[in-house]
């Protein structure tokens, strides 16, 4: 065996000597492995050879060097090489028996190993075969470190389409601007999150709006999320109340059973004429409404089983009024769930003591002071989950 398990294509060695009869020395001793596609001699009979050789053969892996050569020699092909920056392309170094001046010299350049004059031939071939394992190392290091830059940029175009899926035009209803005040935001931790928010228009008088978190992070929460919000979607456009709408969806995705994933999900359908919201919760977050009297109040809804988590499961509806002035507060556990270096949570507390000193401002303002307190209080302790927010004020 010859280590080359990495490498379809043959280890290619340029030998550089200006004493022909080592071509013939090392194309009979390493016969075998040339036949078998396992190595491949190139030769070049100086520096400038060999430098010429390089440029028509930028596959070499191994240079096989004597020192003393002339035009250029050993060691100024060396620099030369070295200049090169490939730590795949490894140098064996060869002089005379007793030449430790050159040798030393040449191992402190960087050569990778030397082999003295007469050459032993069985002593080579480790030496080679010791050669090939770092190369093969180095390459399975690069392509692992391309598959990871690789990797970054799908995850950075990933996180712009995801971005891009989610509602960022505000006001998303303008007709109803004098109406409704909308906003919302979604920080994932990770490149891309599980977490989402969606509004739709049903009718002249209902909207539709969700909040919602999928269990896990990274890659599988986004696919299982654009899964999720796909659906929700086009149930809820359809009509559908928010407990038929969340049946139809946790069967379809019960159906899937896609390793065992599930979505806490808030959707509610808010009515124009009387600030009605009927909703359907699904294992999420309770919400707030911040009040005129200047409290924040938990919206104690009906909660219901997760999305996905269970088929044949009836999802039971709720209702609450909204009066005029009165902002809705939604958002996932990254909220209240944001810790700080030494473990300490956010906490719901800490938000129902915020929230009814923003009373009066506009939805985005809120979300903003929320999530400039979160930071705050985390103080640069590094995100652990998506954090995502959704507020409805009725204006009139």
């Amino acid at each position: 065996m010859y280590h080359h398990i990495m490498n379809e294509k043959p280890i290619k060695i340029l030998s550089v000597d200006d004493e022909l009869d080592l071509e013939m020395l090392l194309t009979q001793y390493f016969r075998r492995q040339i036949r078998k596609g396992v190595y491949e001699f190139i030769f070049a009979h100086n520096g400038l050879e060999a430098l010429a050789m390089l440029l028509k053969h930028p596959d070499t892996s191994i240079i096989l060097s004597d020192i003393n050569m002339p035009e250029m020699d050993g060691l100024t092909l060396l620099t030369k090489i070295n200049e090169m920056r490939n730590p795949a392309l490894k140098c064996i170094m060869v002089s005379a028996y007793g030449d430790m001046g050159n040798i030393r010299q040449a191992m402190n350049n960087g050569a990778f190993d030397f082999a003295t004059k007469p050459i032993d031939l069985d002593d080579l071939s480790l030496t080679i075969e010791k050669a090939v394992e770092q190369i093969n190392y180095i390459r399975q290091s690069q392509q692992e470190h391309h598959q990871l830059e690789t990797l970054k940029n799908d995850l950075a175009v990933a996180r712009e389409i995801q971005q891009a899926i989610l509602p960022r035009i505000f006001p998303p209803f303008p007709e109803k601007e004098a109406q409704i005040d909308i906003a919302a935001s979604m920080l994932p931790a990770k490149d891309v999150g599980g977490d989402f928010y969606d509004f739709f228009s049903i009718d002249d008088d209902h909207i539709g709006f969700v909040i919602a978190d999928v269990s896990g992070k990274g890659i599988p929460a986004a696919i299982f999320m654009a899964v999720s919000r796909t659906l929700l979607r086009a149930t809820g456009i359809r009509g559908d109340r928010p407990g038929a709408c969340l049946n139809y969806v946790n069967q379809l995705l019960c159906e899937e059973s896609i390793d065992s994933m599930f979505v806490t999900v808030f959707y509610g359908i808010y009515e124009f004429s009387t600030g009605d919201i009927t909703y359907c919760n699904a294992g999420h977050n309770l919400p707030y409404v911040v009040k005129k009297n200047g409290k924040a109040e938990v919206v104690k809804t009906v909660t219901n089983l997760m999305v996905g988590a269970m088929d044949d499961v009836e999802f039971v509806e709720g209702k609450f009024h909204l009066e005029q002035g009165e902002t809705l507060v939604l958002y996932t556990d990254g909220v209240t769930e944001a810790f700080t270096a030494d473990n300490k949570a956010y906490g719901e507390e800490r938000l129902e003591q915020l929230l009814p000193t923003l009373y009066g401002q506009s939805s985005r303002q809120i979300i903003d002071r929320v999530l400039e307190d979160v930071s705050a209080f985390v103080n640069e302790a590094p995100q652990s989950d998506d954090i995502t927010m959704l507020t409805l004020t009725r204006k009139s």
